[in-house]
């Protein structure tokens, strides 16, 4: 597969200006000097931003907040003229633009439009589904959006084992969307999108890792990635937890509780180089943030880049850089965690 990859390279590549060069340039440059100054130094403007298309999701997995609809933020999906209009202000900067944070994209009735919509301003795209929506028609209508990469979570190669987790989650469904996918890119002559089959490593499943990959491989998905699972409740262990305890983000302790594996530094990569922006345009430090306990602005108010420079994202990037432990969003990531992959 090392020929796709490289494909999917230069794809990306194609997409960079000397705008955007610069200004990721710039906004690397400030983060090491953060990091040897040991405070908030700002320059550029966020480079990454992941859009909310929905907050609606069609499964119960269980350690999701759209699965178990715990989310107290309102529902809803992300309006095509708001995301035109915040896009106006900032595609000549971004490198790359994710359509995900909660909730399935596809359930937008609009996403594929708006998809269009990045791609066509140049905007190299990103999305993760669950699968259930990938049907003939939106498979076509997938590849002539442009969309460049697009991640397919598979996390079990046959039904039995797919729907421990993936609750009401139908996997012939799954693996016929990719087969749509794979016949329309070739139907098309599309070298894109890049086809990712994502297998969240979990007990229930771990025995399966090289079923997935010969599973990709017959179908023609172009990667297979394997992910560790955030689990909420995992000090005294989680019945979803991997045997194997390398396939884990936690590690148990001599008295028998459990710890995330990272070691939480006073910095922070994603605080300098992206942001979360909820279906109606709330501002988020980072997906782990999943329920926007810490707004940082509300870009239907306020430019983006204003929101990137104002005071209540100085005060989160000076309280990250005094102890990351204290913030509640940080104690569960995994921000350096290894993660695992398989061509």
């Amino acid at each position: 597969m090392s020929s796709l990859y490289l494909k999917d390279t230069l794809n990306f590549l194609g997409n960079l200006t000397p705008k955007r060069v610069i200004n990721a340039t710039k906004v690397t440059a400030s983060y090491y000097a953060t990091r040897w100054l040991n405070k908030p130094v700002v320059w550029g403007k966020p480079f990454t931003v992941s859009f909310e298309p929905t907050t609606a999701c069609n499964l119960r997995c269980p350690e999701c907040p759209s699965g178990l609809r715990e989310f107290t933020r309102p529902t809803g999906n992300l309006k095509a003229d708001f995301f035109r209009r915040t896009m106006d202000d900032i595609a000549d900067q971004l490198l790359y633009l994710i359509f995900y944070f909660q909730g399935e994209p596809y359930i937008n009735p609009n996403f594929l439009d708006m998809v269009k919509e990045a791609s066509d301003r140049g905007v190299y795209t990103i999305t993760s589904t669950n699968g259930h929506f990938l049907n003939d028609k939106n498979a076509k209508r997938t590849i002539e959006s442009g969309l460049d990469r697009l991640i397919i979570s598979v996390d079990g190669t046959t039904q039995e084992v797919y729907e421990q987790y993936r609750k009401e989650g139908k996997l012939e469904s799954v693996l016929q969307g990719a087969r749509n996918l794979v016949k329309w890119k070739k139907e098309l002559d599309s070298p894109t999108p890049h086809l990712i089959f994502q297998f969240l490593v979990v007990k229930p499943n771990e025995h399966q890792m090289e079923d997935v990959v010969k599973l990709a491989d017959e179908i023609g998905v172009d990667e297979v990635k394997f992910k560790s699972a955030q689990l909420y409740d995992y000090k005294n262990g989680n019945p979803l937890m991997p045997d194997n305890e390398k396939h884990a983000r936690y590690y148990k302790k001599e008295d028998g509780t459990y710890e995330v594996k990272n070691k939480l530094q006073n910095h922070c990569w994603k605080l300098w180089h992206s942001c979360v922006i909820t279906w109606d345009g709330l501002v988020a430090p980072c997906c782990f943030d999943k329920d926007v306990t810490h707004r940082l602005g509300d870009v239907k108010e306020e430019n983006l880049n204003k929101v990137w420079e104002g005071a209540a994202y100085d005060d989160f990037r000076t309280k990250l850089l005094k102890g990351r432990s204290e913030i509640d969003i940080c104690k569960n990531c995994t921000e350096g965690c290894e993660v695992w992959l398989m061509d």
